[in-house]
């Protein structure tokens, strides 16, 4: 049996990856509050950009904390086709999610299967990233614990949703992003207090990618797309600004149209 580092440069890739599931959950909340503000297509796209933006925060979380990780006697690298298809899982389990509470016409029942499908979208992302893992050994799951893990991310998906859609404020979806890095990290973490690694002699050389080659692509596409879309989020007028801005249009049409009057009169 192999032993198992989880913190292999310390608390840098727990500080890091915390910090970058609380980003895409704080601008995927973000989203969610535009969208429940908002009705037909905008609506949707609004919702898309929240299930994209949290669906891309915690695969990321969940790669740089892997980087913490490793296990004596073996280098580890990662099946291609396996990790990308954990983000598709990511982005649209959590997609149907949001998607629950955002056109749900019961609150309760929206939040709670908006809850269970974020939550296990969270955890099958987890599992399939590590499925994706290749080493010389085998790696296997203490079931208790893994059923623990899943309830941890159901449980605070649930929480962040109820306080992103019940206090519609910005400080709101801030304290709900947090909640939602805590619930990503300690679903991560104890799904890999779960781990047990069997070593086997090294026969033949591994196939797939080594850590260090997803960290361009990953800073580059998922960090840009993070960037851009805070960026739009920020400058795009919210429905009270747009309302306020419709007012004044009428009021400046009104004005000019008494103006007229006056000096016809």
């Amino acid at each position: 049996m192999g032993t198992l580092n989880h913190f292999s440069f310390g608390w840098l890739t727990p500080t890091l990856s915390y910090v970058m599931a609380c980003a895409g959950a704080a601008l995927g909340l973000r989203c969610m509050l535009r969208a429940l503000s908002a009705t037909g297509a905008s609506r949707r796209n609004w919702l898309l950009t929240a299930a994209a933006a949290i669906g891309s925060g915690i695969w990321t979380m969940h790669f740089i904390a892997m980087f913490g990780f490793s296990v004596s006697g073996t280098e580890l690298r990662y099946n291609v086709p396996l990790t990308i298809l954990s983000l598709l899982v990511a982005v649209l389990v959590v997609g149907a999610g949001v998607f629950a509470v955002g056109y749900g016409s019961h609150r309760g029942w929206a939040l709670a299967l908006g809850g269970l499908t974020t939550g296990l979208g969270v955890a099958a992302m987890h599992y399939l990233g590590m499925a994706a893992i290749r080493f010389h050994g085998a790696i296997n799951y203490d079931p208790g614990t893994v059923g623990l893990s899943v309830l941890i991310a159901v449980a605070a998906a649930t929480a962040a949703l109820w306080a992103a859609i019940t206090i519609r404020n910005v400080y709101a979806a801030g304290a709900a992003s947090l909640v939602m890095g805590i619930a990503v990290s300690c679903m991560h973490y104890t799904g890999m207090a779960a781990v047990h690694v069997h070593m086997h002699p090294a026969r033949t050389g591994l196939d797939g990618a080594t850590p260090m080659q997803f960290i361009f692509p990953l800073a580059v596409c998922l960090g840009s797309f993070l960037f851009l879309t805070s960026a739009f989020v920020a400058l795009s007028p919210t429905a009270q600004e747009r309302a306020a801005y419709r007012e004044a249009g009428e009021l400046t049409v009104e004005d000019l149209r008494t103006s007229e009057l006056d000096r016809a009169a």
